[in-house]
């Protein structure tokens, strides 16, 4: 899933007044008739200030500076309306203009200001897709406001919104400023596409582990070629797919193993979790991923379980390496905090958190995604033609 100096400001008033409005006492008395010290502190500054500035703008303020002194680079605060949002994109049901978008080097939690928010990958069939918006743009501006200085949610926020709404984006590519017209569409449940390859292969690309990904990943396994045979071999694409529900990542990994470990989950003050497979999958066809370095977070999940089994060879570069658990807290009036709440392993207990999954076989980002593609489908032949002759097919393993 799958987050300013005004804070600091706000928090150094809070303690700043309190330090100069008296004594201890004094300052103790205060508190306890009209509330805590940033109570007192957000009236002082909603009447002193020079800029009008209204409490709800101080609350989320003084949220963020808290969430900031954690030192946990994920944890965010939403809205209510903002995390209604976000929800709605975890259950496919949302409306935007069909990109996944990643910060520098694929970074999804990079700042724009070093080289912009990048786009990760256009979904087929999506406003983006039909004006010719291109992976490895560079987002520069939405609507009419310059992108320098935003993070990939305010990217991301401002380019969802009603449907049949038109917004303008623009991006840069090769040294080239240009502008696209998009019109909002309600986004359907499109994080998994199926390609059928030649000789009996197939890709499945996942876009994100939204609700129902898992399911719709085994089916597309589990399902015959088109000429009626098993499927001769499997390329599970997971480059640019940020990650997303930690259930739908042990769901998907499941497609492809017939039981035992899939990831441990550390929560904080709880037990080890050991995440196993939650039913029997397909465990023979020859297996390859795809992941570059915006594969993050659920998406790293299912890679190192494969890699971890020796179910998949892995093709690509270098993934991003998130191996943390975030988790939502809603507060009384609807808004959430989204903390860290744990970590996870890989099944061979390898930490991923800013290591990230070397390939098996490595393909510089610098080279066009089809290179990957065409090495990825070199390998898925030769481990086919490995296989003892009438066993190529699904099959169950031992473990």
């Amino acid at each position: 899933m799958l987050r300013g100096a005004a804070v600091a400001t706000a928090i150094l008033c809070a303690y700043g007044l309190g330090m100069v409005s008296g004594s201890g006492s004094q300052r103790h008395s205060a508190v306890a008739g009209d509330g805590s010290v940033l109570d007192e502190a957000a009236a002082k500054i909603g009447g002193h200030a020079e800029r009008p500035v209204g409490r709800a703008e101080l609350d989320r303020a003084a949220i963020e500076g808290m969430l900031r002194g954690l030192g946990d680079r994920w944890a965010q605060y939403y809205s209510a309306r903002e995390f209604d949002d976000a929800e709605g994109r975890l259950t496919g049901h949302y409306s935007g203009v069909g990109l996944w978008l990643g910060g520098v080097d694929g970074d999804p939690g990079a700042r724009a200001a070093r080289s912009g928010v990048v786009v990760a990958s256009v979904q087929p069939g999506g406003a983006a897709a039909r004006a010719g918006v291109l992976p490895g743009d560079v987002i520069t501006g939405v609507g009419n406001a310059s992108a320098a200085g935003w993070d990939v949610e305010r990217v991301a926020e401002a380019l969802r919104g009603r449907p049949d709404e038109p917004v303008e984006l623009t991006v840069e590519r090769d040294r080239r400023t240009m502008r696209f017209h998009l019109v909002r569409t309600p986004v359907p449940a499109g994080d998994v596409t199926v390609t059928e390859l030649p000789e009996q292969a197939r890709m499945i690309r996942i876009g994100s582990f939204t609700r129902g990904t898992g399911q719709r990943v085994r089916a597309a396994a589990a399902g015959r070629s088109p000429s009626g045979g098993p499927v001769g071999g499997v390329l599970l694409d997971l480059r640019g797919n940020p990650g997303g529900l930690l259930d739908e990542a042990v769901e998907t990994a499941s497609a492809f193993l017939s039981g035992g470990p899939v990831v441990t989950y550390e929560p904080r003050g709880l037990p080890v979790q050991r995440r196993m497979v939650t039913l029997p999958g397909d465990a023979g066809t020859p297996l390859v991923v795809l992941v570059d370095a915006g594969t993050a977070s659920a998406a790293e999940i299912v890679a190192g379980s494969l890699r971890d089994r020796d179910r998949a060879v892995i093709i690509g570069s270098r993934t991003y390496g998130k191996g943390s658990v975030q988790e939502p807290i809603r507060l009384a009036d609807g808004s959430v905090i989204e903390l860290t709440v744990g970590r996870y392993r890989t099944p061979s207990g390898r930490n991923l958190d800013g290591v990230g999954i070397e390939p098996d076989v490595a393909v510089s980002a610098d080279r066009p995604p089809k290179e990957a593609e065409r090495r990825a489908r070199t390998v898925l032949r030769g481990l086919r033609a490995a296989l003892p002759p009438g066993t190529a097919g699904p099959h169950k393993d031992e473990d």
